[in-house]
């Protein structure tokens, strides 16, 4: 239903061409052509051959060096677990003897019997523990050894050829 009014004459009905962009054409430059001198163009081929050279050499050297810090890490985590299995096989060992004295304190028959073992006891985990610490030092020098060795050829090596 439509309400027309009597006063208004009727509209035509609204097209989609009025809402439709106007149809020109593109203007067309025409783009000179220059021949690119052949010195230049020898230049920009020589210039990106030696980039691309330059790019593989850095790539190798990148992939070096992470190969060369993934062995260093898997060497330094071993050496790290080493130590850490001498650590409680230490701790294991003083266990043993502290629960061993135990032992022998509790069969104890007199006071000078106690003061004897423990004398006793304390100079040998003295003695062990002198050991153990050598055992232990030795052990982080020989992993530091076996970690930096690689780097420090590697270092080396590269300045050898930067030179």
């Amino acid at each position: 239903m439509s309400y027309e009014s009597p006063s208004m004459p009727p509209q035509p009905p609204v097209s989609a061409s009025v809402f439709e962009f106007p149809k020109f054409e593109v203007p067309k430059f025409e783009v000179p052509k220059m021949e690119i001198p052949s010195a230049f163009r020898e230049m920009a081929e020589k210039g990106i051959a030696q980039a691309k050279e330059q790019y593989e050499k850095m790539k190798a050297a990148a992939e070096e060096a992470t190969d060369l810090l993934e062995t260093t890490y898997a060497t330094a985590s071993r050496g790290c677990s080493g130590y850490g299995v001498k650590v409680i096989e230490n701790t294991r060992a003083n266990c043993d003897a502290a629960f061993d004295l135990m032992t022998e304190l509790v069969t104890a028959k007199s006071y000078a019997e106690v003061v004897e073992l423990s004398s006793s006891f304390i100079r040998k985990q003295f003695e062990t523990f002198a050991v153990q610490s050598r055992e232990l030092a030795e052990h982080v020098q020989k992993v530091a050894n076996e970690t930096t060795e690689p780097l420090k050829e590697s270092f080396t090596n590269a300045f050898k050829k930067a030179a």
